[in-house]
């Protein structure tokens, strides 16, 4: 009766819902949010357009944009195709194997996007409390350095859950009341213990975005000291502008993340839909606002 109950994780696939709940409105929930997708790319591909034509734009600073905007086309566009395809055409069913690639992807893209705003933190500290040594510090290749090990840092954090999920027994119930494979959602598909699961997922949430966090934090609180014993009223207000603007982008997408975690988590007592939704929104918003906020505080 137990073997009956379970189907292998291999031959199987899940189904997709979309929003529960708000199926029959789907048509017309696609249309503000493949208008929000079209506008982050039009933006974002604009982006590393004028980035790439303009030789003065070459520089650390613009390079740390560039990855900044290809991890969040990255990121809505694993996300967005998926929901567009059960929001336009009925097509629900993902595999398993397809399930867990997309969701190490999605996971591991969120961390590497969490990294880049560090580097960017870091850059605004070198830029304005040590702008003599910026172009010795903060080279083209050692940006790229980062770059690439803030990528194997999301690799390194995120292999191990599709890695775990992939030794759980799946039940046959499929459903999966989501738009794309979130961990804590595929997990709960399991007819075995996800114990382990659940306290790595909730762990490397905050550890990764606790961290990175408290070095966003440490490089500001560096400026605004910095800033603070120059009696120059511009460059208070310089700072102000930087400081503020990556703070609130920081912020907007922390909290929708967080929400997102940890009502998996512990919010069954939230409407799936409100929910949903916002979870969505940690993909759409946060990249034409990033973009531009870091645009606006260039040196």
């Amino acid at each position: 009766m137990a073997a009956s109950n379970l189907t292998p994780s291999g031959l199987s696939t899940f189904i997709l819902t979309g929003i529960p709940g708000l199926e029959a409105a789907h048509i017309w929930i696609s249309i503000p949010f493949s208008t929000f997708y079209i506008i982050s790319l039009l933006g974002n591909f604009m982006v590393l357009f004028v980035v790439s034509k303009e030789q003065t734009l070459h520089k650390p600073m613009f390079l740390l944009l560039c990855m900044l905007v290809l991890t969040d086309i990255s990121l809505s566009t694993s996300v967005m195709t998926k929901a567009l395809c059960i929001f336009w055409f009925n097509l629900k069913d993902i595999t398993v194997d397809g399930c867990l690639t997309q969701m190490f992807f999605i996971h591991a893209v969120s961390v590497m996007q969490s990294t880049i705003p560090v580097t960017m933190a870091f850059d605004r500290y070198v830029t304005i409390c040590n702008p003599l040594r910026y172009p010795t510090i903060l080279t083209n290749p050692q940006v790229a350095k980062l770059g690439l090990l803030g990528l194997i840092r999301a690799v390194l954090f995120m292999l191990p859950l599709p890695l775990l999920l992939s030794r759980q027994p799946f039940c046959v119930n499929r459903i999966i009341p989501h738009m794309y494979c979130e961990h804590m959602a595929v997990a709960k598909m399991s007819c075995g213990d996800i114990t382990v699961n659940r306290a790595y997922g909730l762990v490397m949430a905050f550890v990764v975005l606790g961290l990175d966090l408290m070095l966003v934090a440490l490089s500001y609180s560096l400026i605004i000291e910095a800033v603070l014993r120059i009696s120059s009223k511009t460059a208070h207000q310089k700072a102000l502008n930087t400081c503020t603007a990556h703070i609130c982008v920081m912020l907007m997408s922390c909290t929708l993340f967080f929400f997102s975690t940890l009502t998996h988590q512990f919010g069954q007592g939230i409407a799936p839909h409100i929910h949903i939704i916002l979870a969505n929104l940690y993909f759409l918003v946060p990249p034409p606002c990033s973009t531009l906020s870091f645009m606006g505080s260039k040196p």
